[in-house]
């Protein structure tokens, strides 16, 4: 009902404006979560008058001050209770407020910051001044004045441009069980911009008003948690629920917030198994497109699809060498001559790239990806397929000696051990959607995959290539009569289908290590995948993956185990395989053989 729910929100076009919103909320937030900005000459002299005075309203400045989420301000308010906050006596008498180095130097001494102007203090001449440890005289604070600093820091957590941050300070208040931070947090309440902190400070609130005295106030607090479905506080309401001593009025609205989280979290673990299915799906996808192609198209079993798939991972791999400190190998082949081992290599230098242009490494490595496994896939086809069409055990058997020797110049190459291709930031980390954790990468994957799909339809249905290889498809003999090249739209058809699964590798080495034996990994999903989907149908691809993807994570979420998720899969695609033969789309033929 829920994943219903969604799709028809999806389809409204509702979801899609809530996302924008929330992007819009998301970037004002950054702009106010800071709170007031002020000039650093003003946080400066505040800060001077903050540490010099003793007046009533020292816990109120220093709350001021916290809130305007300043560096300086955290900096100087960690320093303060460690001693680092120096007093430095004028001949007048009168103090000027000091920052002390953490590091001394040879003699025991270090130097100091005037708080009011940033600069080093200084004697008359201009000369740098430095004190010995046992010279100091610090800013004196007691228990009082630790616990505002204190507050004032935990109001600066609450103060930080990311709303993540911001998200896990106010769960560390509110599991804190201190009375004292729902000041805070309400502080922060009144001026936080972004729905999910605000949601975890109404949490957090909650969390800490279970410890009050008054039941009515425990009560609202008990169903505030369950309406707001408060995956943090399940933990505290059952510890409540167990407590012998827990007053009658509070074991009902216990167990009904209880039973409200739970069915949250069971929506939750539904819905992100759902997701996981689909980016696996799509994984299996762009893998299986290209031996659609191959296969189901061409009638050519090729065992060596793997190694295309390895070849776009590791080409990505070596893209993002380039863009470093730059990619160099040395083979030395089992042979020797003069009594020397042959040997050769090569070394390229790397661009040295930092930041953004270091970034956009992988979006270079894409369409390479996708050029060097089609030039490998057109080789492969001039060296050994083109004699082996129409002899499916001569080309299954070739096309796996094939790829045993690629994986054989893998490891010589690259080595035997796996390579580790780093993920560029945007690809890093991920959002929440109603407690739902969507992984950037997985995400990217799925909307990419989205992409090949219709850019594989388009090149088969509107353009004259796909003419071409639909015309080769239903009956070569026919084509070849008509004038169509055969061997050319066999050629392009391989290079073509073999550079998707290149694409595949470089969406694989995001998400995992890249090895050798990369894509046996998933060379026997892919057959079953187009086998499933009916041999040749695209859409039967598209279907068989995102249905082989989802029912493999809902079955491992199930049955607990993943290896139990696979063969119940297997077992169900035989069984499927008996009723009917030709998959979900089988393509119709007029060839006769």
């Amino acid at each position: 009902m829920i994943f219903n729910s969604f799709c028809r929100r999806l389809t409204s076009g509702r979801l899609v404006l809530a996302f924008l919103g929330a992007l819009a909320l998301g970037a004002l937030g950054t702009l106010r979560a800071a709170g007031p900005e002020l000039p650093e000459a003003e946080l400066r002299k505040r800060l001077v008058a903050v540490i010099l005075s003793d007046a009533d309203s020292r816990e109120t400045d220093i709350r001021n001050l916290a809130s305007t989420g300043s560096r300086l301000v955290r900096d100087i308010l960690l320093a303060w209770p460690k001693d680092r906050v120096l007093l430095f006596e004028q001949p007048g008498g009168a103090k000027i407020p000091a920052l002390i180095e953490e590091e001394t130097d040879s003699d025991g001494k270090c130097r100091a910051f005037r708080i009011d102007t940033g600069a080093l203090l200084s004697d008359a001449s201009g000369k740098p001044l430095k004190f010995a440890v046992s010279e100091l005289t610090t800013a004196e604070t007691d228990n009082t004045l630790r616990s505002w600093i204190q507050r004032g820091l935990d109001t600066l957590a609450l103060s930080d441009p990311s709303g993540e941050a911001r998200k896990t300070a106010v769960l560390k208040l509110g599991n804190s069980q201190k009375m004292s931070n729902l000041v805070v947090l309400k502080d922060r309440f009144d001026i936080e911009p972004e729905a999910e902190v605000r949601k975890a400070i109404q949490e957090s609130m909650a969390l800490l008003h279970l410890g009050d005295p008054d039941l009515a106030v425990r009560k609202a607090a008990i169903q505030e948690l369950g309406r707001l479905e408060s995956i943090g506080g399940l933990d505290m309401l059952k510890h409540l629920a167990a407590d012998v001593a827990l007053p009658i009025e509070l074991k009902r609205p216990v167990v009904e917030a209880t039973q409200l989280i739970e069915n949250h979290i069971n929506n939750v673990n539904m819905v992100g198994t759902l997701f996981r299915g689909l980016s696996l799906g799509s994984i299996l996808l762009i893998v299986a497109l290209g031996l659609a192609i191959t296969f189901g198209l061409m009638g050519v079993i090729n065992m060596a699809h793997g190694e295309m798939i390895a070849i776009g991972a590791y080409t990505t791999y070596v893209v993002q060498n380039l863009f470093g400190s730059g990619f160099g190998f040395s083979i030395t082949l089992p042979f020797h001559f003069s009594g020397k081992a042959i040997s050769f290599g090569m070394q390229l230098p790397g661009l040295n790239a930092t930041g953004a242009l270091y970034e956009s490494y992988f979006l270079v490595a894409i369409p390479l990806s996708f050029l060097t496994a089609a030039l490998a896939g057109l080789v492969i086809e001039r060296v050994v397929i083109r004699f082996l069409y129409r002899r499916p055990l001569e080309s299954l058997l070739a096309t796996w000696g094939v790829s045993l020797v690629m994986q054989q110049l893998f490891r010589m190459v690259f080595g035997a051990n796996n390579v580790q291709v780093s993920s560029p930031r945007w690809l890093l980390g991920h959002f929440n959607f109603s407690d739902v954790l969507l992984g950037y990468n997985r995400v990217f994957v799925i909307g990419f995959a989205v992409l090949i799909v219709v850019g594989t339809w388009l090149l088969l249905t509107r353009t004259p290539l796909g003419l071409l290889i639909r015309a080769v498809m239903q009956n070569r003999d026919m084509a070849a009569c008509i004038g169509v090249r055969t061997q050319r739209v066999n050629q392009l058809t391989f290079a073509f289908g073999s550079g998707l699964a290149g694409l595949a590798g470089a969406f694989l080495s995001q998400i995992g290590n890249v090895g050798p034996s990369l894509g046996q990994s998933y060379i026997v999903d892919a057959f079953m995948t187009v086998v499933v989907g009916g041999v040749g149908s695209i859409v039967g691809t598209v279907c068989s993956a995102i249905g082989i993807g989802t029912a493999d994570q809902i079955l491992q979420q199930a049955t607990g185990s993943p290896v139990t998720g696979k063969i119940v899969v297997l077992v169900a695609i035989i069984l499927f395989l008996q009723w009917r033969p030709g998959g979900l789309f089988s393509i119709r033929s007029r060839s006769l053989d």
